[in-house]
């Protein structure tokens, strides 16, 4: 399913502009971080409208009330979450990352996270250095 996400996110993406298969085909750093960039600016209003779904500000009425972060209009935050995923998929793209890439990616990545948990993880000890290996 992961790789028919990236197919439809690809056919999306070049109606507005980016091309991510020419991009596999042509690494360009530039092209590449210019829709990089599109994208996180993207993606980071799309996690501002989600956390909208909550009443986050402190000093709202239903903060004081107790309800702080609770959810209040669920409908639009799976909406909101459902668009992250559209632009998450395009940032992979930019990187020049396939569903293929990504999933073994993830499997490395997820070996990385128990290990920590299993280490008992400290942000105070935290380094990148098993994250080093990581690799497609």
């Amino acid at each position: 399913m992961l790789k028919e996400l990236f197919e439809k996110q690809a056919e999306l993406n070049k109606r507005t502009g980016f091309d991510a298969k020419a991009l596999r085909e042509n690494w360009d750093p530039q092209y590449a971080g210019e829709w990089l960039n599109n994208y996180i600016a993207a993606m980071s209003n799309e996690l501002e409208e989600l956390r909208d779904s909550t009443y986050w500000k402190h000093w709202c009425k239903e903060a004081k009330k107790g309800e702080r972060f609770k959810i209040h209009d669920l409908q639009n935050a799976r909406v909101e979450v459902t668009d992250m995923l559209f632009f998450w998929i395009s940032l992979a793209q930019c990187l020049g990352l396939d569903a293929d890439d990504v999933y073994k990616l993830y499997q490395q990545k997820l070996g990385v996270n128990h290990s920590r948990q299993d280490d008992g993880y400290s942000m105070a000890d935290k380094t990148e250095d098993d994250n080093k290996n990581i690799a497609i």
